[in-house]
């Protein structure tokens, strides 16, 4: 076979076409053309079209000279008509495999790809996102619909179902980065267009481990208390909930969130060093924290604050507080810290995964769960060329959950039972 470029003006469509192609559908064959180039070629008798109507009218729509032709002027006449039908039926006896789908999805969105350009609409591309379609063997339903999302190691922040609940919650609780913004990122920077550069916790993920760790009811304790979204949500979901913030605007705020929503939590305003006067020992069922990532944020000019300290300084004020946690938290009962890596000025990694695993390890708890959180790319396409170009370094994109428990973890299955959701109520309402 040969491909040959004919003019658009001298193509023939067939007469009795019954395949029928709408203005949406010419619309997106067009893009693709524009996207990947003309990569199927249009097959012909002569000027006459076999197969390749779609194409034709999108070659047409913009405004090409030529396309790529294939003659099939061996076929019978017989063959041409079949062909014309079966060439199209054939492709819609395909079927999908929802999981490779989604998954192949999820790979173009984290390229930045626009999923409109496979011919799919946002309803199929929404609906595809938010199935689940792992298979759970032992009990009827899916891992999702037992769990919230499957309980893997792996949490992609950028599914449909996720970003949808993230919404609702976001609109809940309304914290938007008061009171510290253009922390992560200075002012005019790439990054402070995103929530005014400040970080704030997911609430997707704060309901999942709520969901995973603890139980309506349970006590839990966060030390460093810097945004209200977990305070809100634990709150939410029938937790008890005390928190610690240095700042005294932010912890008004996160408190101030809480009254008005009528949610029974507390925050403390003080250093999370002075824990001793706020909680007693053996009375905290879930220890949760996503600590300042060292000075990645400046939040003050505080001396307390965290991050004004050098990086010896940090972990030596970050050992003794995470470290208190342990005497503050029941026997068996789960801890969490949310953390992620941090650059020294010589560009290498701090080691603040590491060292918070030593820190709690060495302190008595037993390391559980490592679970990583993949986020949604924000600017990081715009950012990573440049990074890798000049240092080789890799755009980072997550973040690691890691899960502690202390005590006996035969009794994990008699203290917490089967995973029972609590997921939409408090949305719904």
């Amino acid at each position: 076979m040969q491909i040959k470029e004919i003019e658009v003006s001298k193509l023939i469509p067939y007469a009795n076409n019954s395949r029928t192609h709408d203005d949406a559908q010419v619309a997106q064959l067009a893009a693709s053309i524009k996207e990947f180039g003309f990569r199927n070629p249009i097959l012909v008798d002569g000027v006459g079209i076999i197969a390749g109507h779609g194409r034709l009218m999108a070659a047409r729509k913009l405004g090409l000279d030529k396309v790529p032709t294939i003659d099939c002027s061996d076929m019978t006449e017989t063959q041409k008509k079949a062909y014309i039908i079966a060439d199209n039926k054939l492709a819609l006896n395909a079927g999908w495999d929802n999981e490779l789908l989604a998954l192949e999805f999820n790979n173009l969105l984290a390229d930045n790809f626009s999923l409109e350009l496979l011919g799919f609409n946002q309803d199929e591309i929404d609906a595809l996102l938010k199935e689940d379609n792992y298979v759970d063997t032992g009990v009827s339903g899916n891992l999702a619909n037992k769990f919230g999302v499957p309980p893997f190691s792996i949490l992609d922040t950028r599914k449909g179902e996720w970003q949808d609940r993230k919404r609702k919650w976001n609109s809940l609780i309304g914290d938007n980065g008061e009171s510290r913004q253009n922390t992560l990122a200075a002012k005019d920077s790439l990054v402070a267009e995103l929530n005014d550069g400040v970080s704030i916790l997911d609430a997707s993920l704060a309901e999942i481990l709520c969901n995973w760790f603890t139980k309506p009811e349970y006590v839990a304790f966060d030390p460093f208390a810097g945004d209200s979204v977990f305070g809100f949500v634990a709150c939410s979901l029938g937790l008890n909930f005390v928190g610690i913030e240095l700042r005294e605007e932010q912890a008004k705020l996160n408190q101030d969130r809480l009254d008005k929503a009528e949610l029974s939590g507390v925050y403390k305003c003080d250093t999370s060093e002075n824990m001793d006067v706020y909680v007693k020992d053996n009375t905290i069922d879930f220890v949760f924290s996503c600590p300042p990532y060292a000075d990645l944020e400046i939040y003050s000019d505080n001396p307390k604050d965290l991050s004004n300290m050098s990086h010896d300084e940090f972990f030596n004020i970050y050992k003794t507080i995470i470290s208190k946690t342990y005497k503050k938290l029941k026997n068996n009962r789960f801890a969490v810290i949310v953390i992620s890596e941090v650059r020294n000025k010589h560009g290498e990694y701090i080691g603040l995964i590491p060292k918070t695993i030593d820190i709690m390890c060495n302190v008595g708890y037993h390391y559980w769960n490592e679970i990583i959180l993949i986020n949604t790319a924000g600017t990081l396409p715009q950012r990573a060329a440049k990074s890798m170009n000049a240092s080789r370094k890799v755009g980072r994109m997550h973040q690691n959950v890691l899960v502690f428990y202390k005590g006996d973890a035969k009794n994990i299955k008699t203290e917490f039972g089967n995973v029972e959701l609590n997921l939409t109520e408090y949305l719904d309402e």
